[in-house]
């Protein structure tokens, strides 16, 4: 975790554009007893992100946000892509599973 200082140092940009970014809710710095910002790994990864869409590639804020919105959404969408190949999978293997054993006949 990282107070406000250094975070702004490791993404290279001011304390007050920090402060905009939570704003806008790019970022969601966790708070201390003393109501302080502290910035994880992955907040200071997500404002060098926002920066680099907005330096890089010129995307305004309000892009910036539907770009890291839908980002998440492909994101989760993958992850239950990989949920259900792997059912699948399973399934696959249990149906596999039936059709080697012998089948029985009624009555025996």
């Amino acid at each position: 975790m990282f107070v406000i200082s250094v975070a702004a140092r490791m993404c290279g940009v001011q304390t007050q554009t920090l402060r905009h970014y939570e704003t806008l809710g790019l970022v969601t710095p966790a708070r201390t007893s003393g109501n302080q910002r502290v910035f994880s790994r992955h907040d200071v990864d997500r404002v060098v992100r926002v920066r680099n869409l907005v330096d890089d590639l010129g995307v305004n804020l309000a892009g910036v946000e539907v770009i890291l919105r839908l980002l998440a959404r492909n994101e989760k969408a993958d992850q239950r892509i990989g949920e259900l190949e792997k059912e699948n999978r399973a399934l696959r293997a249990r149906i596999r599973g039936r059709e080697v054993q012998p089948r029985r006949t009624p009555g025996r």
